[in-house]
This record gives C-alpha cells, structure tokens and sequence, in this order.
C-alpha cells in the first residue's frame, strides 16, 4: 500500500537513473519527519515501512521542550495539541520530585515550557500524514532485506525481490535496524541488565488503596509506580524478574505475578490495552555515515526510556539531517556538510546515554544508590540544578560547536516576538532566516535559500542573528563580510 506522490522535479541532473533521490528506512516519528523535512526542500523521498498497518496498542509518549518548540516551527504543534495533554516540567530526572526550574533568559524562556502527552500511534499517523501532504511517499509493507551502495548511489532490494535506486539511503528502522547491520555498523554499549514491564490496563481495587500501595512501594523502589490514565485506566510500570526477550510481549499474568512480588498485590489488574517490556540495554553506533548511507533515531542510539528521551533524541535527529541532506543533494554544499550531522548528533546522543545510565542506578534499591539519590534529592532545591538537570532532559542546553563566539553562537534561540508575530512561525518553509536588527545586511547570493528579516525591535540582545532551518544560531554579528562566510560555510555557493 502507497500512499502520496511526488510533485518535484529532481534535485540535480545526475539523478535520471534514481527512482527517488532519498529512500527512507522506516516510517516511526524519526522516518516520517526526515521525509518532511526532505520535502520541504524537493527531495524525492520514498518511505519504507515493513509493517503492514499500524501498532495496534496506543501507547502514550512525551514530546519534551525542544521537540515541542521544532514542531511549533514547522507550523505542527497545533494539530499536536488537539490530540495531547499538557503538564508541567519537573521531575523529570530520574523522578525525583521538584517543581519546574525558574526561567532563565537562554534555556527556559519558551512559550511551549511544558511536557507533551501524545499517543504514539496518533502522532506517527499525523507526522506521516505531513510529509505526505508534502509530496513524500510511503509504502507499507516494504521491508529492507539487503542494499548495495556505489559513488552515484544505493541499490536497495526488498523482502520480495524487487529493486529500487536512490542517491541515498537513510535508517531509521530501530534498535535491531536492518540497515545498520547490514552497513557493518558496530553497535557497542552494555546489554539489558534489568528488565521492566509497561502496560496500561483496568484496576480492581479503589484509587486509594492504590495510592497507598504505590507511595509505600516507591520509598524503596523507583521503577514501580501506577498512575491514572482516565476512565478507570492505569498506565501499570513494575520491575521484571530477569530479562526476557523483547520481541515477546508479556502476558497479564506476568504482571499480576510481578506486582504480587513487589507490592504484595496484584491491585486486580485486568482487561489490558497493551502491554510491553523494556530493558536497560544502552548503545551507540560507532558511526552514523558510511558513504551515502546513514543513520537516525533509535537505528544510530538505544537507551532505557528513563526521562522519555528517545523519542525526542530521534526527532531532533531527523531535524538535524534533513536540510543538510537535501543541502547536498541539491549541489549546494559540500560534503563537508553532511559530515556535520555525526559531529553534532553523535555527542548529543553520548550525554543523553549517560544521564539515562546515571537515572537508572538512581533508581536502584542498594543502600549506595538510595543514599546518592537523596542527596540529589536535596541539591535538586537549588534551582540552577534543577534547570541542569530539566536542560539535559527537555534537549534546550545543547550548544553545538561551532567554534569561538558569543554564547549564543551554536545554541537554539527561543520563539520571540518579531515583527508580524513569532520567530518561529518564519521557520516554517525550512529555510535559514538572518534576524537582522542593523537593517544594514544582506542574504545576497543566498537569498533563494535564507530569508530576511530587518527588525530592529526584535527581543535579541545582539545586534543580528543567522539561524539555520534547525533554529540553532549559525552566526552572531553586524559585519556583512564576516556574515557572506558563515552563509557559504552552512548553505552552499552563492547563487549568480
């Protein structure tokens, strides 16, 4: 089954023997955004799916700050809020209690300061949904079973035989992706050492008896918690006995079995919605680019859902490569370009290993690990922690490396107001934007590809800003010579 067709030419002359320009692995949040963000800029684009329809079990993840504010970008967070629920941000390391983090002028000044909740089934239909409307195609159905690659491009071959050619080939087929391995792509890291049940099912016991139940369990143990769902529904979360194998779902008499063992009761769980397991298991790939094939989401990062990073990770991920793809594609820029999506991404997915790595012995029972989390507990009162902590988790700390400048220089630049309205809504078309407050500068060359906007009013303090269609600040300045390297270093050779 197909969906969309493609409205734009190819992006270059060399692609007359490529059926599509990009093939995307995998149609989860991460695939169907990449697609997006490709079609914005004219890529011909094929998503490959191997599922035939979609999961069945509407489990509820959440978008944190910085996905929040990427999709207000792309003009999608309204469709996104008819569909979620909003609550505040805080406690988000490792559970520990404490209220949101003050405000503070580069990290939590945002309009869309708050967590999220979406049905995932719901928000993979609406971002497919998007990059469809834009020209992207999906087939369902379409399972990866080999690839080869040359100088010109990638042959990639299906489960039933059939061929096609791309100039490139993007994974984002999960933790167990098809395409990494084949690549010869290592994946090293730590195998599950702990194992824990995730479902969402009736209760047969009164809310406060369980109440009671949790808050006794939760003195001791932090992987365990039962909360109120709606209409008598409860999202049910109980550490497992030993690590099974993922591909099997449990069944409700393992958790029955494991809430008896934990708690003493099974709370009369019953008539289940769905139900999973997750393990601890947390790797990276050594590389996210081996010539024109690449990797995104979960295919290049598997961590323990602990602060509901990955989801998050994934998309931003998809945001980060996708204007630079379709850079090259375009013969714009140079491959130098490209490159930049591991330099940035990789480290980004190291820290968020490692504060999820750091959450789980947190969450441990031995007296070591209940010690070090109720001293954390207490500096956690102390507000410039706090926000430490609630940056690393909502993804708005990061600063990329781009070389000595001003603070900003590298950081994502909150939704302000500008002439006409907000930043972000002049982000939609995924271009770069120059916030020009001198009314002296010039995109010139590159006006095809960067917008413009003189705005002297604009609530900066400094004097203009470059930001690339991600919205991290490329450049910080009111030279007009300085300004012409920092456009041909991040969007290619001047036009005429």
């Amino acid at each position: 089954m197909e969906t969309g067709q493609f409205t734009a030419e190819p992006t270059s002359n060399d692609t007359a023997e490529h059926e599509v320009d990009v093939i995307v692995a995998g149609c989860g949040p991460t695939g169907a955004m990449l697609a997006a963000e490709l079609r914005l800029h004219g890529v011909r684009v094929l998503v490959l799916e191997k599922e035939t329809e979609p999961a069945s079990f509407v489990r509820i993840v959440a978008l944190h700050m910085r996905s929040i504010e990427l999709m207000a970008m792309r003009g999608l967070l309204d469709r996104l809020l008819k569909h979620g629920r909003r609550r505040p941000v805080g406690g988000l390391f490792a559970a520990i209690p404490a209220p949101a983090p003050a405000p503070a002028p580069k990290d939590l000044d945002s309009p869309y300061a708050y967590l999220l909740g979406i049905p995932q089934p719901v928000l993979v239909r609406l971002l497919e949904e998007h990059a469809v409307a834009l020209g992207a195609r999906v087939r369902h159905a379409g399972k990866v079973a080999g690839f080869q690659q040359d100088d010109q491009g990638v042959t990639v071959e299906l489960a039933d035989g059939e061929r096609l050619r791309a100039r490139y080939l993007v994974g984002c087929d999960g933790g167990r992706s098809t395409v990494r391995k084949l690549l010869g792509v290592g994946f090293p890291g730590e195998p599950s050492r702990n194992e824990t049940l995730m479902g969402e099912m009736e209760v047969g016991v009164p809310p406060e008896e369980i109440a009671a139940g949790v808050a006794r369990v939760r003195e001791s143990r932090q992987r365990f918690w039962l909360r109120p769902f709606g209409a008598g529904v409860y999202s049910v979360v109980v550490p497992s006995a030993g690590v099974g194998d993922r591909a099997v779902p449990p069944t409700l008499d393992d958790f029955r079995r494991q809430l008896r063992a934990v708690a003493g009761t099974d709370f009369g769980v019953h008539s289940p919605r769905w139900l999973s397991r997750f393990g601890d298991a947390t790797r990276l790939a050594e590389h996210y680019r081996v010539g024109r094939v690449l990797l995104a989401g979960d295919a290049a990062h598997i961590h323990p859902p602990t602060g509901g990073q990955g989801l998050n990770l994934g998309l931003q991920d998809a945001f980060n490569l996708g204007w630079k793809l379709a850079a090259r594609l375009g013969g714009r820029a140079p491959d130098a370009l490209l490159d930049t999506y591991q330099a940035e991404r990789r480290p980004v997915a190291e820290d968020v290993l490692d504060n999820t790595r750091a959450q789980m012995e947190l969450h441990a029972t031995d007296p070591g690990p209940r010690a070090v989390r109720r001293l954390l507990t207490e500096l956690m009162d102390i507000d410039e922690v706090n926000r430490r902590l609630t940056e690393k988790i909502t993804a708005v700390g990061i600063r990329y490396d781009f070389g000595e400048g001003p603070d900003l220089l590298g950081r994502r630049v909150p939704d302000v107001e500008v002439a006409g309205g907000s930043l972000y809504g002049l982000l939609h078309r995924g271009r770069g934007l120059l916030l020009d407050r001198t009314g002296r500068l010039t995109t010139g060359g590159w006006s095809d590809r960067v917008d413009h906007l003189a705005d002297p009013t604009a609530a900066l303090d400094v004097p203009c800003v470059l930001l690339r269609p991600d919205g991290h600040v490329a450049w910080v300045g009111d030279d007009q010579r300085d300004l012409d390297g920092h456009l041909s270093r991040w969007f290619g050779e001047p036009t005429g």
